[in-house]
């Protein structure tokens, strides 16, 4: 469990990224803190392993405030996904998801071991284990960077929009496949995006944000569509302009296809009638 208890952080320019924040994130459940830039949620997530501190209040993990932890070690028993993967450009792929492992003192044979299998994992084929990142396509970056996040068997697992510089196809597949590990796994992740199309994809919970870190809105992806909490969360999904009105349409062919349509009669998926019997 992390828990926030009266979080503000103001930078040295007087800027106040968030104020008086108090929240829980459950255990073993994906949180997805999701809003428009500036909105205090990277922020957020940064305070969680250290990387910001906090002006004021306490972050606790498991009851225990980080404050009073070394940092370093910290980190090193917190998994972290970055937008550009963030690995390291000299060394090979096998050799940048061991880096933690062999950092906490695991010796370097056993570390690459367990880095194949990882990669097994997350979906990579073993042949791209000697590779460089730069060999690499964006989404098969990202892979890395979520084995690498995952090789210290962190209980929490921190994602600053790691989907983001990748195509559109390319963040469809990494979602499912973050799913997928999640049912697999059961980490505390807590995930930032701007999309809340991708919150609502990926989130146990999603807290939609204000500026200043202020909570507009936090619940289950079903919740959060059931009832908006005010015009800005109903405008921030769609639902004032009719986006998450869908309805069933009967396609005119042989098939007899049952499209599921927005609003707009965009076509968004076809009924699977197995799923509803």
């Amino acid at each position: 469990m992390i828990e926030f208890r009266s979080v503000t952080k103001e930078f040295p320019d007087g800027t106040v990224a968030v104020e008086d924040f108090s929240f829980v994130l459950p255990s073993h459940k994906t949180t997805v803190f999701v809003g428009s830039s500036g909105c205090g949620k990277t922020t957020l997530l940064r305070m969680i392993n250290r990387m910001v501190e906090p002006s004021s209040g306490q972050i606790l993990v498991d009851d225990q405030d980080i404050a009073d932890q070394d940092k370093v070690q910290l980190r090193r028993s917190i998994g972290y996904v970055l937008q550009s993967s963030g690995l390291l450009p000299h060394r090979k792929v096998v050799d940048n998801v061991a880096t933690v492992p062999v950092l906490k003192g695991v010796p370097k044979a056993q570390a690459r071991s367990e880095a194949l299998a990882l990669l097994d994992k997350v979906g990579l084929d073993r042949s791209l284990a000697e590779r460089y990142p730069r060999q690499l396509s964006g989404g098969q970056q990202q892979r890395v960077g979520v084995a690498r996040a995952l090789a210290s068997d962190p209980n929490i697992l921190l994602m600053d929009e790691p989907f983001g510089a990748v195509d559109p196809i390319v963040r469809a597949d990494l979602q499912v496949e973050l799913n997928r590990l999640q049912r697999e796994l059961g980490k505390t992740i807590v995930f930032v995006t701007h999309d809340i199309d991708e919150a609502f994809i990926l989130a146990d919970q999603v807290v939609i944000f204000r500026k200043g870190g202020v909570i507009a809105q936090a619940g289950t992806p079903a919740e959060i569509l059931a009832d908006p909490a005010d015009d800005f969360v109903a405008s921030f999904i769609g639902a004032d302009k009719g986006k998450r009105a869908l309805r069933l349409q009967q396609r005119e062919d042989d098939r007899g296809l049952t499209l599921v349509v927005d609003g707009d009669g965009r076509p968004l998926g076809v009924l699977d009638r197995r799923a509803t019997s």
